[in-house]
């Protein structure tokens, strides 16, 4: 009897898994946390293009940009609270997208071993290089945070001074080719990321492809363009 209960005991069941930890580990789950992480990247974007096109209307105007987003949220939140807040939001989301595209691809490549008899129809351009194409933003965040926000790697980098450190960085061809680089990897990674979002949120019906489809271009489209024009600018002499 003591043996039966022994093996009964040890052939039970753990507790079932939580909402949150079945969530992630599901596949839809882990599209989900996908869409909905880059989709406040892609907000993100959006809201740093147009802070960067402040550099066209001189220092004053851009580091005075500066300065009004390190006091946001006072005298409720310390100074440059509500950047740091932001930062660690815009890791976290960095962190869990990353992760849910490797398991993701790994839960792929595991239920498809063996390689298709027949070639399957190429994909396009996008597609095919979207996770070389999200190493490559990643380096860029880290490349860019040590540029622009701590000046580590800046030719100038000095605190308060984003203007000029601006100007100092895309007087390089280091940094010219860097960002120029990365940002035609973003403008791809929205192109194909979007259109895979709106899919996986349930809003990429047949009637809606086309309109979904030209909003994910035209959004790459602009995004790409509005940063390149700040290396550019610096380039050609117009920002100097």
């Amino acid at each position: 009897m003591a043996l039966a209960t022994r093996t009964e005991r040890g052939s039970a069941p753990g507790p079932p898994p939580g909402p949150a930890r079945s969530f992630w580990g599901s596949t839809i789950g882990k599209k989900a946390v996908m869409a909905v992480t880059g989709l406040a990247m892609l907000l993100y974007l959006i809201a740093h293009m147009l802070g960067n096109l402040k550099v066209f209307f001189g220092p004053d105007e851009m580091n005075g940009y500066a300065h009004w987003l390190r006091t946001i949220g006072e005298p409720v939140l310390h100074h440059e609270w509500f950047l740091w807040i932001v930062r660690f939001g815009l890791l976290a989301a960095v962190v869990l997208h990353g992760v849910s595209a490797y398991q993701l691809s790994r839960r792929d490549l595991a239920a498809r071993p063996v390689k298709y008899a027949h070639a399957r129809r190429r994909a396009s351009y996008a597609t095919r290089t979207m996770r070389w194409g999200g190493v490559i933003v990643a380096l860029f965040v880290v490349w860019h945070l040590l540029d622009l926000t701590t000046g580590t790697v800046n030719p100038r980098g000095e605190s308060g001074h984003p203007y000029e450190n601006i100007v100092a960085t895309f007087d390089t061809w280091y940094g010219d080719t860097i960002y120029i680089v990365a940002m035609l990897a973003v403008g791809l990674h929205i192109r194909h990321g979007f259109w895979s979002a709106a899919q996986t949120l349930g809003a990429g019906s047949p009637g809606r492809a086309r309109a979904l489809k030209a909003t994910a271009n035209i959004l790459a489209l602009v995004l790409t363009a509005g940063f390149l024009s700040v290396p550019l600018a610096v380039m050609t002499g117009v920002v100097s």
